[in-house]
């Protein structure tokens, strides 16, 4: 990993912040550089240092996860935000995503794949957990055409939708297909073009609201 990600955590539950604090300042490539337990010491702190990731929960006391999204990405429109926590409801993905997180994932993410979609998040990717992001995939193959009349998907592309929704990452989409990285995001690129979104959140969003 050529650069170290630097993330924020805003966690309430101190067990839960603190085994996320230990996980990313023991893996090489990544830095802590603050855990904020509310929503409001995290708009106090990102003044002093702004991270290129935050780990934000949603149920916190005060001020609710996504609202301090909506702040933070006023003072800071490029921080990428990932939203960890334990609501999977379409209503709070909706909230979410549209107060301008990029991520989506579910505690219960292992340490690993959780690390690895940090790295996706930073580097350009919108890594959602696979129960979030199947309801994706189950949208569009009920009426692909109805909803997106101009979008006539390739059968790579729909391969490639089929591993967004079981939440692979770009690399491990690659490795799957047996080609290379570049390949992949190239697809995910046409798909976006043909579907007129810009980010797999707007795609999400886009298709949520026509299931």
């Amino acid at each position: 990993m050529s650069k170290e990600i630097s993330i924020m955590i805003v966690e309430d539950q101190e067990e839960v912040r603190e085994g996320l604090r230990l996980l990313i300042n023991g893996s090489p490539g990544y830095r802590c550089t603050s855990s904020c337990r509310t929503a409001e010491e995290a708009l106090e702190k990102i003044n002093f240092e702004v991270p290129d990731v935050v780990l934000m929960d949603i149920n916190l006391p005060g001020m609710r996860g996504t609202e301090c999204v909506i702040h933070l990405k006023n003072l800071h429109p490029e921080i990428q935000v990932m939203m960890l926590t334990v609501f999977e409801n379409s209503d709070e993905i909706f909230r979410s995503l549209e107060a301008g997180a990029t991520g989506y994932l579910l505690k219960k993410t292992p340490p690993g794949k959780l690390l690895e979609a940090i790295s996706d998040l930073a580097n350009g990717g919108s890594p959602m957990s696979s129960e979030i992001a199947r309801k994706v995939v189950q949208a569009f193959h009920q009426s692909p055409q109805a909803k997106f009349p101009e979008a006539s998907l390739t059968k790579r592309e729909e391969e490639i939708l089929t591993y967004l929704a079981k939440g692979y990452l770009y690399k491990e989409i690659a490795d799957s297909l047996f080609i290379n990285i570049e390949t992949v995001r190239s697809h995910i690129h046409k798909i976006y073009q043909k579907l007129h979104v810009r980010t797999r959140s707007e795609m999400m969003l886009k298709y949520l609201r026509k299931s």
